[in-house]
């Protein structure tokens, strides 16, 4: 069983949303294109492009983006502002972010309008009107700025083409960069919002998914071996073999662990150890599992989530083409060209399978997690409704 760790008593792992782990392992490549674009900044420079970060939940973009804007006020010379989709629900209140009112200024009338190209303008005197797009750059030439936003496969699309648009003009201009992080069916989301020229970034387009094997275990080992605790190579295996190198079950694992050594102080985890927290982390797991069998549930998915789980189900690395996709679409009643498009969104946008970005053609499906395969095959109904 878990033991409960006192208050006095250090948390090494916390799992949960966004929680910095104790080793950022594995993201040497997003980290080093955000460092470059700091570096942009830093020089009173615009990046050349902004940042998408794209991915499965539970692999570590809201980490990556703790970790930036710590980086960003580090350098001291460059403001950073976090924003989710709750704080800008609506033009006035995007505005409202961006351009902060001071003195004064407080008390003269504002107004939303949306140009032809998107921007949303507003007015910081009674007869003069300026773009969010040019007063946006204004304050940037004050001091550098990053807009971090989370969750942005939620952005409603008149705030998000808003936002974009006038990303787009004061980086021209000014030294910006807009950080975005989202789910997989982000980029869909960023197409509905008729700015094209977002999907032009090049290196900023960034995928976050499960860790490699040796990633995984740096994962796990380094904060053990900081502490003076060693892992061993057995115990190792099995949790690396358990946690399907991602992020959110290795963080599950870890704490597991942490909670048994603090409970147990020795230099060594053993598989003893291993064996006493598997049941635990078992039952953390079904959880986690279960409430996404719901998601694909609510939104009619479950026959095509178990219809393509096979080509995915017992390999860590496992990939399929758009045709096999399709054709086990088709073995699964799913007929109509259009359903089966959507039925892929469908689960592309519930992160149970995606398409990682920087692929040459042709472009691979990969699973979120392939162990919820098993789990959805093991749970689905043999007949259910489809898309």
């Amino acid at each position: 069983m878990l033991t409960t760790m006192s208050s006095t008593e250090p948390r090494l792992f916390a799992p949960g949303d966004g929680a910095t782990p104790p080793e950022l392992a594995g993201r040497d490549a997003q980290q080093a294109v955000l460092s470059r674009c700091l570096g942009d900044l830093v020089r009173g420079s615009a990046p050349p492009h902004n940042v998408v970060l794209v991915g499965p939940r539970g692999n570590g973009k809201t980490v990556l983006l703790n970790w930036f804007k710590a980086a960003c006020m580090d350098a001291n010379s460059v403001e950073v502002l976090a924003l989710t989709p709750r704080d800008i629900p609506a033009p006035q209140a995007l505005m409202d972010a961006l351009l902060p009112r001071r003195g004064l200024a407080k008390l003269l009338p504002r107004k939303v309008g949306i140009a032809s190209v998107g921007s949303a303008e507003w007015a910081p005197t009674g007869s003069r009107w300026r773009s969010l797009a040019k007063e946006l750059a204004g304050r940037c030439r004050r001091k550098p700025l990053v807009v971090l936003l989370d969750e942005a496969h939620t952005l409603s699309l008149d705030v998000g083409g808003a936002l974009l648009n006038a990303s787009q003009q004061a980086r021209a201009e000014a030294p910006f960069l807009l950080v975005l992080a989202g789910t997989p069916g982000l980029p869909t989301h960023l197409n509905a919002m008729d700015t094209s020229f977002w999907g032009r970034l090049g290196e900023g387009l960034l995928g976050v998914g499960r860790l490699t094997e040796a990633a995984a275990r740096d994962a796990l080992v380094k904060p053990f071996a900081r502490h003076g605790v060693a892992i061993d190579p057995e115990a190792l295996a099995t949790v690396i073999e358990s946690n399907q190198h991602y992020p959110y079950f290795i963080q599950l694992w870890g704490d597991a662990l942490w909670q048994e050594h603090l409970a147990n102080p020795n230099a060594r985890l053993t598989t003893a150890a291993t064996a006493a927290m598997q049941g635990a982390v078992a039952v953390r797991v079904a959880e986690y599992y279960e409430g996404r069998y719901q998601e694909l549930a609510a939104d009619g998915l479950l026959s095509a989530a178990a219809a393509v789980a096979p080509l995915f189900q017992g390999s860590t690395d496992g990939t399929a083409s758009n045709q096999e996709i399709d054709s086990a679409l088709v073995a699964a009643g799913i007929e109509d060209a259009a359903d089966r498009f959507a039925a892929c969104e469908g689960l592309n946008r519930l992160s149970y399978m995606w398409r990682p970005p920087g692929q040459l053609p042709p472009v691979l499906w990969s699973v979120g997690i392939p162990s919820l395969t098993t789990y959805i095959l093991e749970h689905a109904p043999e007949s259910g409704t489809m898309v």
